[in-house]
């Protein structure tokens, strides 16, 4: 059985703990099926060397202007394609997509589009396609509509993340069997702290997320900065014992720094592997962060947490979490970011919104655990 996982990366983090997360629950379910990937469009998001690190097969997939030139690897002999791991789209069995936030008028048509197109194709020879739990909408522009309309009807199983991204499907289409609603499912996997982190000297992680800067009004990405600087000073005022982690490139790290100048040096913590990354923020007293999986992993390990977001998901993940009030505006009052910080450092409070994100995390972990019964209970009918 060939399985393509497809929309997860490796530059954003977040995407390669998606990654992970699903081969981990495949390769356990069916230890003899062959994963796949695309190279994509542009080789970078997922490079060879780490495809290849992982075991995926490469799946032959080229499109120029509306051709599908992949195809031409039907050409080479079978035996010669299994020696170069190659697998063509019409082998593939199973779909798993696995965007977490691509399909949406934020990003524009284009992405609802192709997977309008490529679900009808994959339908067509007869693979199962299941959108994993993500982020949809909103939907506003005609073109999105009617490609949401599209992929709905060619999928098996879709998954919103949440009730508004829920609502953004079902207002197009209508309520369906196969679209349901389950949290993020990276809330399963496990973290590794890498040896050299101390938590001594690392106790409240500030994680910052560039795309405050690009997908938000003027006045909150000219807000941004300033709102971690004075999160960081404050911090530092309490001898919290701040320090930044760049969850996400070369964009994340220019912020990290930017901040860290500006209050006078704070370490600035850079791992590559998602699941240290995962072990770096469970390990920690608390986090204030604006990338949605670094909250996901914190959260889902009770460790007590602020965020500010640019999208619906920010809100509804700590809805899930039974913490709304932990979803900061960047314009709080110096008394009002006060008072929410204590969450983080004031023992009490944070031993209690522990407990209240532990129980949340066990529930929402079992209802991860029912949506894989379910996708694998498809995948065998």
């Amino acid at each position: 059985m060939y399985v393509e996982v497809r929309k997860a990366g490796f530059v954003n983090k977040g995407a390669e703990l998606m990654l992970r997360a699903v081969l981990e629950q495949v390769q356990t379910q069916y230890p003899e099926a062959r994963t796949v990937m695309e190279p994509g469009r542009d080789s970078s998001p997922y490079p060879y060397q780490q495809r290849a690190k992982l075991g995926l097969y490469q799946k032959a997939w080229l499109w120029r202007k509306g051709i599908p030139f992949g195809d031409l690897a039907a050409l080479m002999p079978g035996r010669l394609r299994e020696m170069y791991g190659v697998v063509l789209d019409k082998d593939i069995d199973v779909v798993l997509d696995a965007a977490g936030f691509a399909y949406t008028d934020q990003w524009g048509p284009e992405l609802s589009e192709e997977l309008a197109r490529s679900s009808a194709r994959w339908k067509s020879r007869g693979a199962k396609v299941i959108l994993l739990p993500q982020a949809f909408g909103p939907f506003r522009d005609g073109k999105s509509k009617e490609a949401v309309k599209r992929f709905v009807d060619n999928a098996d199983l879709i998954y919103a993340r949440e009730r508004i991204s829920y609502e953004y499907l079902t207002d197009i289409v209508g309520k369906a069997e196969h679209i349901k609603q389950c949290p993020d499912f990276t809330n399963l996997i496990e973290g590794q702290c890498p040896d050299y982190f101390d938590r001594t000297t690392h106790q409240i992680c500030i994680v910052p997320n560039f795309r405050m800067m690009d997908k938000t009004t003027d006045a909150v990405a000219k807000g941004y900065i300033p709102f971690l600087e004075r999160v960081t000073r404050i911090l530092l005022k309490r001898d919290a014992k701040p320090f930044l982690l760049v969850h996400e490139g070369v964009d994340d790290l220019r912020l990290a720094e930017q901040v860290s100048k500006a209050v006078g040096g704070v370490p600035i913590v850079r791992e590559s592997d998602p699941l240290a990354i995962k072990g770096i923020l469970g390990a920690c007293k608390g986090t204030v962060g604006s990338r949605f999986h670094g909250l996901v992993s914190a959260l889902s390990q009770g460790v007590p947490s602020l965020a500010t977001g640019w999208s619906h998901k920010y809100q509804m993940l700590f809805a899930d979490y039974s913490f709304e009030q932990g979803v900061l505006d960047i314009n709080l009052t110096d008394d009002q970011l006060e008072q929410a910080l204590d969450y983080l450092t004031d023992a009490a409070l944070s031993a209690e919104l522990s407990s209240t994100l532990i129980t949340r995390s066990n529930a929402l972990k079992q209802q991860s655990r029912k949506m894989w019964n379910e996708v694998f209970e498809l995948i065998a009918s």
